[in-house]
This record gives structure tokens, sequence and C-alpha cells, in this order.
């Protein structure tokens, strides 16, 4: 797994900030880059496989039940209705169910003998798991509790990702009606400590960071909002300048955007939205997509999901090098 695994892993990162470039640049600067196999279509992740090469690795989300209540859901596509109003489109009927073509993506990371498979949002079955590991790769599941853990253990994971409360994007909680984000790093690193590696996801804001989680027994960090800035990245525009501009205030935990929680920078939507928003994980993210999709193009900061960790102020654009850099044990930026 050391091997594979560098002290700095750049998190995958879903919706568009990672890149095949950003990988691959990951790789050549002494980091290990993940690519984000999440809401991409099967062809697009194979395409993205046969960009990058080295050790890299491949996140899949773990698909999930339907709502348990169906008319929550209904009640926020009512309330979206302004929203839908507001940037001209129309909401889409209710999709409750949705794998996000998991079989397929599976498929995919064994034929392409991806060296690391990571996974979030839950614990795959164990025969996906020795599946992967009998095709050459290293299996890392994300969790955020000792539980989940347990559970990623007796899957037959070879590492666990640690994901603390500070953590931006989706967290990977199976327990999203209690989920509020307030456990550090440090604490979900001690909690799910077991025989098998883990890394340590969440809050990293520099080098010192990146040391205090090695120390504390992580095998490896890794960090997403550092690299969102990143010249590689393909973040939106409205969230560069929105970041680089130096409008935001603050982040908070929301489910407003897709129905799971998420740590997303403030701004005109998750202030309006956050206190109505219900469990609902993908229904909810078909709902707002149309919304967030013109928002995105209109460059709308205010009306897009804004993922990114408490540490979005030490954030800096610049060539993914110089951001692995900056974070590698040791360094003095």
């Amino acid at each position: 797994m050391r091997e594979l695994i560098r002290p700095v892993v750049v998190a995958p990162m879903a919706g568009g900030p990672s890149t095949p470039a950003l990988v691959d640049a990951a790789g050549a600067a002494g980091a290990t880059g993940f690519l984000a196999a999440g809401y991409k279509t099967p062809q697009a992740v194979e395409d993205e496989l046969r960009a990058v090469g080295g050790a890299y690795g491949l996140n899949i989300f773990v698909p999930g039940p339907p709502p348990g209540d169906v008319d929550a859901v209904v009640r926020y596509r009512e309330l979206l209705q302004p929203e839908a109003a507001r940037y001209g489109v129309e909401l889409p009927a209710l999709r409750l169910t949705d794998d996000d073509h998991f079989a397929a993506k599976v498929e995919l990371a064994i034929a392409y003998a991806v060296p690391l498979v990571s996974f979030t949002f839950g614990v795959p079955d164990r025969a996906v798991v020795s599946a992967l590991r009998q095709a050459g790769s290293r299996v890392l599941i994300t969790v955020t509790s000792a539980g989940e853990a347990r559970r990623g253990v007796a899957a037959g994971a070879d590492a666990l990702i640690a994901q603390g409360g500070p953590a931006g994007g989706h967290s990977a909680t199976t327990s999203p009606a209690t989920f509020v984000g307030d456990t550090t790093t440090l604490d979900v690193l001690a909690a799910v400590k077991s025989e098998v590696p883990v890394v340590a996801a969440g809050g990293v804001a520099g080098a010192a960071d990146v040391e205090r989680l090695l120390a504390a027994g992580a095998i490896a960090v890794q960090c997403g909002t550092a690299f969102l800035l990143a010249d590689e990245a393909g973040t939106r525009p409205a969230q560069r300048d929105f970041m680089t501009a130096g409008r935001a205030t603050g982040t908070v935990v929301t489910r407003a955007f897709t129905g799971q929680p998420a740590r997303a920078l403030r701004n005109r939507f998750t202030d309006t939205y956050t206190a109505a928003a219900p469990i609902g994980y993908p229904a909810v993210h078909h709902l707002t997509a149309p919304i967030r999709a013109a928002a995105a193009q209109a460059a709308d900061a205010d009306g897009i999901n804004l993922w990114a960790g408490t540490g979005f102020r030490s954030a800096r654009s610049g060539t993914t090098a110089a951001l692995v850099a900056r974070l590698m044990p040791g360094s003095q930026s």
C-alpha cells in the first residue's frame, strides 16, 4: 500500500474539479491522485482511465436505498419552484433511485486494474471488494465512524479513509439524519484505527496539519479543498471567482443540493434551503441539477454547490506541483 499511497493524496472531487491532468500532475509531484467516477457515465469514466497512468485511484459511489420520506422530497420540489423560475428551467419529475452505474464502474476498475479503488456513501459487498483485489486493485473504503470502519474491514478493505467533519464535499456517513460535521479528523482517525492502514481526510490547511495527522497514525492525508484552485483542476469558474475574490466567509454542512450532508461554502442557496432540505440522495441531486447547471452557465455562484472544507482560506492558485509541495511534511510554505 505504501508504494501506491504517498503522504499526500489528492482527493476525488466529483462534479468537475478532478481531471486526468490533475491526477497525473499529482503523481508527477510525488502525491497520489484520484479520479472521481461520481455522476459520470461509464464511457466518460473509461475515457479518463485511458488518460492517466502510474499510481492513481478511482472513487466510486456506493448506491443506497431510496428516500425514506418521499413526501418530504415532494415538498422540497415545490419549495424549489422559485429557483427554477429564477434560472428559467423546469424541475424534473422525482427520480427516487439511481445506482450511478455502480456495476459498470466496478467492471471498468477491474478491466483497467486500477491500482487504488475507493468507495464512499457506504460499504460495497465483500464480493465486489474480492473481485477488485483479484484484479490487482487495492480497495479503500471511506468511513466516518467506528461502526462504518468495522463494516469496511469485514468487507475486506485494504485500507480505510477516515473522513472528519471538516472535510469539503459530501460526507461518507451512512447516518445522514444525525450528521452535523462536528467531529474532528483526529477524532475520527482515533475512532477507526484498526488492523488495516488508515488515510486521514478533512480540514487540512497546510503541511503542519499533514504532519499532525501522520504523527497520529495515518499512513497518508487526503486533501481536496487545497487543490480546488489548481491550474489542472476542472473547478467551475464561478467557484474559482467566488474563492479568489474573497467572497467566501465560511462553510456549512447542507443537504440542500443533493439530499446527502455535504460541506460547502455558504451562499444564497445554502442560506435559503439548508433548514428545509430533506434526506434524499440522489433524488434531491436530480431535482437541483438543472438549477445548478443554469447557475453555473450564468456564472452565478449563489446558485451552485461550492463544495469546500473548513481549510478553504488556505487554498491557493498555482500548479498542482507547487500545491503538493506546500503540503508535504517538512514544507515551510
